[in-house]
């Protein structure tokens, strides 16, 4: 084992050394530099009201804060927001009003209205507390909420309390059953007519506040026995939607962080995330309150079809657990760490409601709508996978006349519906995804983005809302997002490509040609010849037909010349990398270019698992992490070989978190096949991770302990013969640092050798300072150097 680092490359610290062929012009120090030397891409843009200019934020060169600023469309520079004008600003993701003459955002934790006759700006709250969710009626009411507790302004009449919920038992509610109180109450006179004014002094006080206008709602109280979760009220403020969980469940043990390199000069320690199966998600209950009454009802999850199933009864069978008993636990919110807003969605004008409900073991998602006159839920779609429901493509909302559209993958890709009240129709159908849909002013068109032409090509597409064909409305490659104007007569449009990073476009709503209005990019990186990649499709020997990929190796090859190969694995596993976007992994596509300049050629796969290829391809690894996408890599390996001049006896594999685990797998069940591999913040026991992400995939290690056998690289390692780099921040809070040490420790055991562990101390799961980033790189190279050529 080596942890010192090994004698630095020359040719990495020069820009040109002689050779007898063309000197590199990369080198790594630039390639791994702060990426403010590239420009900083578009993090987030909206309109200004008036849709004449958008606005945008940008990081600030040499620091972590992002400035706003402001491009006029019809043409003129960009001018950075400053000082007294920021209080001008519009914000992102405003709600319009359904008349679209008012719109409402959130600034700085700030509810503010925009007249979009005038542009008259109107500040409804200055607190420091953080406002959130502004929602408009019919008739201009404007709810918000503040941390559990609603809001309702309208013009002219100012802020009023709109609903309060508290977990607290109802001091109005009757007492349970008691002999000793009947006895006492009967015996003693003086205590029963004391309770008597009391109680009539509560129903007099009931009965004022709700005939008196001015007077604010009473509370609606859910019990002392409940944690409020998050709540929805409707835009009339007459209903409010409540999610809840069970007051003091058990959320599991957290891991203790150690944290050595510290400003204090002492060991810290840090309170870390728990591991999958010991910390299921909470279930969760849904309450419907009638504000003017403050009545609640539950809304009992029975109605919804299958909820009573057990997709996992064989393996708790095999497993030795109980049977599972009634209804399966279920949740309303939809964010993957549980820190999102509740899936619900009300109509404007408050009179229908739609909630999403997803089962604890995902295994199921249902919408459903709400009778609010009985309080029962109606089912309206049912999603179910024996795999897992993805997370993406579950947008749904209403329309003004209150049909609902929703996006399912149940064709095998995300596609756009509608329901007039029956069974939901297809707008939208293919080998391709649909994804971000948003309806226009008028209700007739819906906007989305769409990869029909090839998986990797995203634009702004359209349909009607009565159906027809889908309409392409732009052509540039990788759009990354958009956002209609508020007149909705133009498109923003977030977009990237290869070696741009995102800029803004605008073209206008019924399609035609864009105009671009940024490019941040600084000079010195324009100025460079980028190697361009080639999209491949390569053949799976695997049944798994096409795996596309981007290649990167020189314009013109030495006729019989074999190429010592690299491949790259992106993270995240469901990630898209070979696509026509600015890559996630921007860095590591330089560091390509680099190594193409140095000899080698570059395989990037998309491999199963991976974002953008639809359903079956993301859950071709329930079950069995680690072993289709090595199949995968395998194919492309012998691509390599056959079409690209690739020598298969030097070839190295590399890549971070899920590609860091991608690469022990590669190394300890293909052993022989790479010569060398580097796993950067690599998994090496799913048992280690997170909830959340794993038990979708593998379940839980107490109800299916094969699939983490099988998929966890620990339990391969005695197989590794090849060279290994394990490079790992230790403070890193997604993937532990206790993967690598525990992998050290299990290599140490099996008195391997030709292994090297790097730590760093101050970085994280996604590396932040250039000194790290060139150190694991440089590592990664002279692994490369010594082992490939």
């Amino acid at each position: 084992m080596r942890i010192a680092a090994l004698p630095v490359v020359l040719s990495l610290l020069l820009p040109a050394v002689a050779t007898a062929q063309t000197a590199p012009s990369l080198t790594l120090q630039q390639v791994m530099a702060d990426p403010d030397w590239i420009g900083a891409p578009v993090e987030q843009a909206w309109w200004s009201w008036d849709g004449k200019q958008v606005q945008y934020l940008l990081k600030r060169e040499g620091a972590t804060i992002r400035d706003t600023w402001r491009q006029p469309v019809e043409g003129g520079a960009a001018q950075k927001v400053e000082g007294a004008a920021r209080a001008e600003l519009d914000a992102a993701n405003p709600a319009l009003d359904p008349q679209r003459t008012r719109m409402a955002f959130v600034r700085n934790g700030d509810v503010f209205v925009r007249d979009l006759r005038s542009g008259a700006l109107t500040q409804v709250t200055r607190t420091d507390a953080a406002e959130a969710l502004p929602q408009w009626s019919r008739d201009g009411n404007l709810v918000f909420r503040l941390g559990n507790d609603w809001y309702q302004w309208r013009a002219g009449a100012g802020v009023s309390q709109a609903a309060l919920i508290k977990a607290e038992k109802d001091p109005d509610a009757a007492p349970k059953a008691d002999d000793l109180r009947d006895r006492q109450l009967r015996m003693i006179s003086t205590l029963k007519d004391d309770k008597a004014r009391r109680d009539a002094a509560r129903v007099q006080e009931q009965q004022w506040r709700h005939e008196d206008a001015t007077r604010a709602p009473a509370p609606a109280y859910l019990g002392s026995d409940v944690t409020i979760v998050d709540s929805l009220l409707s835009p009339d403020a007459r209903w409010l939607l409540v999610v809840t969980t069970a007051q003091g469940a058990d959320e599991g043990q957290a891991g203790k962080m150690p944290k050595y390199v510290t400003e204090s000069g002492y060991e810290e320690f840090e309170d870390a995330r728990t591991r999958v199966g010991h910390n299921a998600p909470l279930p969760q209950r849904l309450w419907l309150v009638d504000v003017a009454s403050a009545k609640v009802s539950e809304l009992k999850f029975d109605a919804l079809p299958g909820i009573k199933d057990d997709p996992l009864a064989a393996l708790r069978k095999t497993a030795k657990q109980d049977a599972l008993t009634g209804n399966r636990d279920v949740q309303v919110l939809t964010s993957g760490d549980n820190s999102g807003p509740p899936s619900i969605r009300w109509s404007d004008d408050g009179r229908n409601a739609a909630v999403m409900v997803r089962a604890i073991d995902n295994k199921d998602r249902w919408i459903a709508t709400i009778d609010l006159a009985s309080a029962k839920l109606q089912p309206r779609h049912r999603l179910t996978d024996p795999a897992w429901i993805n997370w993406g493509f579950n947008d749904f909302g209403w329309t003004a006349d209150n049909a609902l559209w929703l996006l399912s993958e149940q064709s095998g890709h995300s596609h756009l519906y509608l329901s007039d009240g029956g069974t939901p129709r297809a707008l939208t159908s293919g080998q391709w995804e649909a994804s971000a849909p948003t309806l226009s002013p008028d209700g007739r068109t819906f906007y989305f983005l769409c990869n029909r032409k090839w998986p990797g090509d995203y634009e702004v597409c359209a349909v009607d809302r009565a159906g027809g064909a889908v309409r392409e409305l732009t052509d540039l490659g990788g759009v990354e997002d958009f956002s209609l104007s508020p007149d909705g007569a133009q498109v923003l449009v977030r977009h990237s490509r290869a070696y741009m990073p995102p800029q803004l476009s605008v073209v206008s709503s019924g399609g035609g040609s864009a105009k671009q209005l940024t490019d941040t990019r600084k000079d010195a990186f324009k100025a460079r010849d980028w190697m361009q990649p080639e999209y491949v499709q390569v053949p799976s020997r695997h049944g798994a037909g096409t795996v596309w990929g981007k290649y990167y190796g020189p314009k013109n090859p030495e006729a019989g010349r074999k190429y010592p190969i690299v491949m790259f694995v992106h993270g995240a596993g469901y990630l898209q990398n070979v696509d026509d976007r600015w890559p996630e992994y921007f860095r590591e596509q330089m560091f390509h270019n680099m190594l193409v300049e140095h000899g080698y050629i570059v395989l990037d796969l998309d491999y199963r698992g991976s974002e953008g290829y639809g359903r079956d391809w993301r859950t071709a690894i329930y079950r069995n992490m680690g072993h289709p996408e090595l199949e995968d890599y395998l194919d492309g390996l012998d691509w390599l070989a056959t079409t690209k001049q690739g020598d298969k006896d030097r070839a190295g594999i590399y890549g971070g978190s899920y590609g860091g685990f991608m690469t022990f797998m590669a190394l300890f069940r293909s052993p022989g096949t790479f010569k060398a591999g580097a796993a950067l913040r690599p998994v090496s026991d799913w048992s280690q991770y997170n909830h959340e992400y794993t038990s979708n995939i593998l379940n839980t290690p107490q109800l299916d302990p094969e699939a983490y056998l099988v998929s966890s690289p620990i339990e391969y390692a005695d197989k590794l013969q090849d060279h290994l780099l394990i490079a790992h921040g230790m403070i890193d809070d997604n993937v532990f640092f206790k993967d690598s040490v525990m992998l050290t420790q299990r290599l140490i055991e099996l008195r391997k050798d030709k292994w090297e562990i790097a730590p760093y101390p101050l970085e994280r799961h996604s590396f932040v300072h250039p000194d790290a980033w060139y150190d694991e790189y440089r590592r990664i190279f002279e692994l490369f150097e010594r082992t490939l050529k």
